[in-house]
């Protein structure tokens, strides 16, 4: 054999050992390495779960009424594997069923869909897993639970049982939708989910999907029993793997107040009425008043009483299922889209609320505020004239009567010569800023940091987001004419334009003018506004807004406390705030909010606003004002911060004062200009104790709570 030869077979033989070597390699892998994985996967085949749902815990007031509960009702669910086999895809059961739930065949068919689905609607569908059954009722009639039993060959894939459900059930009337939250089936995305909050998540579980329900949902949800078994191929059970017993979750009581609640959402209801009627005084007549919302605060602890929004919805409605109808409507614009809270995500421009801000600015640049500054009806900047509300004018005034009497020329003086004096134009190196610093300080542009999902952090227009605003929108403006929709093609707007495609990322004066009176870009939420002023009338600590005060185990032993959080300063020294605090008290006894509180015997502290919007509506018509009242009491020695807020309500004083002026009058117990301790809500003060609950549910004599802020960052 020549040597090529032997080259060849050896070769061969390197090649044969090394498939060898690969195969013994690959057989050790699959029989030794990967053994127990593929052996839970062949388990898996054959093994099936049952899982028994573990009991929610309840949702409490202070005062320890349910909140939100748990019920037993008929439930009718959809089995849609079993629907699908069927010829006609299950059309018929359906719309059997439907007759006898008094539904029909459109609404159920949507409830069974699969979100996300080709062809699926888009709302009202199913989000929880295709692979258990749906209901789409969980209160039918006994007559219809007996039918779909007695005649089950005529509802294939149907089943009727008696399961257990949320509920929220209004004690009093309270509604408190935006707070409560909602539940909804577990998605796939929540199951394949790695955070904390899908641990020990099934298929067939419900889940917080908003409000307090999502915030505190590792706490309610409790765990769930779950019964694996192994199964022969005809289905019949041969040996249990697993059998765990549910754990019913914890309770979450709140710092909310039944009461109370009650009459700040009747009252947010009557602001709105009362600006759609016209209010008495307001000479530009009736407004649209398209929503609002209303808060009622604890000053020295941040918690929150009392919370409401409008329009808001029934909670209760997940519990049938949402119809296609109630889908759409919770998030249309022409039913002012319920499903917004606009306590913690509504977006608006603060008016003349923002001038305590203005105020610390001022002070900060060296203004004399016991000097007189001269508040005419307009003033000129540059080719544009600024104007006060209504064009009154008071001449010249101490800084505390332009608070009072909130003048706004004012301010367009004071701002226009910062801005002056920071560069115009062509800004120095190093910026004073006064009032965008202090707007920062007071916390616009941040989150509250409210125990609720999804809060906005409203927008804080000052130079950097000036300069991220032009960046993402240069080109359009320089290309304004050919991207702009033909209406928005005015010779007004394409001058506009043409100037922002230039020096869009430039502060001008009228941005600084604007700025300082709470107008412009410039965006906060009705929760943020109350932070700011709560800490005004504390004397200056920023707290956290909580609503949860404590978790209760189920058999009503505190396993955590919520205690309050201070997480700054404001940026005011002890005379400017104390200056301020007398400028809010002026506002109520010779300004802008006299008018509500005429005789009221409880001094009461204020700031009014009537914000301007620019846009349309819907229907075409222009925007109309934003109505603010942010407010606390008493003035002495604070203990309460109320605000309300009527989007396109009109005026502060006249919309949203009287309704403000009721909350505390159920607060303090005030019949017409007197004080009837046995009539207040809180005769000792805002809640210091928190109900105990025993094992079935009752309530004893409430614990003591710690009081001590707890700082933060």
């Amino acid at each position: 054999m020549n040597d090529r030869s032997s080259r060849r077979l050896l070769v061969m033989y390197i090649l044969i050992g090394s498939l060898v070597v690969a195969l013994f390699g690959r057989l050790y892998y699959l029989q030794i390495a990967a053994g127990p994985k593929y052996q839970q996967a062949a388990l898996d085949n054959q093994s099936r779960d049952i899982v028994t749902p573990s009991v929610r815990g309840m949702i409490l007031d202070d005062r320890g009424i349910p909140l939100a509960v748990n019920r037993t009702g008929l439930v009718v669910t959809v089995d849609n594997v079993a629907l699908g086999k069927q010829a006609d895809g299950g059309k018929s059961v359906l719309t059997r069923l439907a007759k006898i739930l008094n539904s029909d065949y459109k609404t159920l068919w949507t409830k069974t869909q699969l979100c996300g689905a080709k062809g699926s609607p888009k709302i009202g569908c199913w989000n929880g897993s295709p692979y258990q059954p749906i209901p789409v009722t969980k209160a039918a009639a006994s007559e219809a639970a007996l039918q779909i039993i007695e005649h089950a060959e005529q509802f294939p894939g149907i089943a009727a049982k008696p399961e257990g459900f949320r509920t929220y059930p209004a004690d009093g009337g309270v509604n408190a939708a935006h707070i409560i939250g909602y539940l909804g089936p577990v998605s796939n995305e929540d199951l394949q989910s790695t955070s904390t909050r899908s641990v020990g998540l099934h298929p067939n579980d419900l889940v917080g999907k908003a409000g307090l329900e999502y915030q505190y949902d590792q706490y309610l949800r409790g765990q769930s029993g779950v019964r694996r078994v192994v199964v022969d191929r005809t289905g019949a059970v041969t040996r249990t793997l697993q059998d765990t017993l549910p754990i019913s979750g914890n309770h979450l009581v709140t710092s909310i107040d039944s009461k109370l609640q009650t009459v700040v959402e009747e009252q947010l209801a009557a602001a709105i009425a009362r600006a759609r009627a016209g209010a008495p005084g307001d000479k530009r007549g009736a407004h649209k008043a398209d929503a609002g919302a209303a808060i009622v605060m604890d000053i020295k602890s941040g918690r929150i009483m009392a919370m409401a929004s409008w329009p808001t919805y029934n909670p209760n409605i997940w519990l049938e299922g949402l119809s296609f109808k109630q889908a759409s409507d919770l998030f249309s614009e022409a039913e002012g889209v319920p499903a917004l809270s606009r306590a913690i995500q509504g977006q608006l421009a603060p008016a003349s609320t923002f001038k305590v801000v203005s105020l610390s600015a001022a002070a900060k640049a060296g203004y004399d505020f016991n000097a007189k500054y001269n508040c005419p009806a307009s003033l000129k900047i540059g080719n544009r004239v600024f104007t006060n509300f209504e064009g009154e004018q008071a001449g010249l005034i101490p800084m505390r009567t332009a608070i009072a009497l909130s003048c706004d020329t004012v301010w367009y003086q004071i701002a226009y010569d910062q801005w002056v004096k920071d560069g115009g134009l062509s800004p120095k190196r190093n910026l004073n800023d006064f009032f965008f610093n202090a707007a920062k300080g007071f916390g616009f542009g941040k989150q509250t940091g409210v125990d609720l999902p999804s809060e906005s952090s409203g927008r804080l227009a000052n130079r950097e987001w000036k300069q991220s605003w032009y960046e993402a929108n240069k080109n359009f403006f320089c290309n304004y004419e050919t991207k702009a929709i033909p209406a928005q093609r005015t010779p007004l707007l394409i001058a506009i334009a043409k100037e922002n495609c230039v020096d869009g990322a430039k502060i001008r004066a009228g941005d600084a003018v604007n700025f300082a009176i709470g107008q412009g870009d410039t965006t906060a939420t009705p929760m943020q506004m109350i932070q700011m002023y709560a800490a005004i009338a504390n004397g200056g600590t920023i707290m956290k807004p909580t609503i949860g005060r404590a978790i209760l185990d189920n058999k009503g032993k505190i396993i955590k406390e919520i205690l309050p959080q201070s997480v700054g300063k404001l940026p005011l020294d002890k005379p400017t705030l104390a200056f301020m605090q007398d400028a809010l008290r002026a506002v109520v006894t010779e300004g802008t909010a006299r008018y509500p509180f005429t005789d009221f015997p409880v001094a009461v502290s204020a700031k009014t606003g009537t914000g301007e919007v620019f846009g349309k509506n819907l229907d075409g018509s222009a925007k109309d004002t934003t109505s603010w009242l942010v407010s606390y009491a008493p003035s002495e020695k604070p203990k309460y911060a109320v605000l309300m807020m009527v989007s396109q309500g009109g005026t502060g004083s006249l919309t949203s004062g009287p309704s403000v002026r009721k909350i505390y009058e159920a607060i303090f117990g005030v019949t017409g200009s007197k004080v009837d301790p046995l009539r207040s809500l809180f005769p000792s003060g805002p809640p210091s104790v928190i109900p105990q609950l025993t094992t079935d549910g009752r309530i004893l004599p409430p614990m003591k709570l710690k009081s001590s802020a707890k700082n933060g960052g």
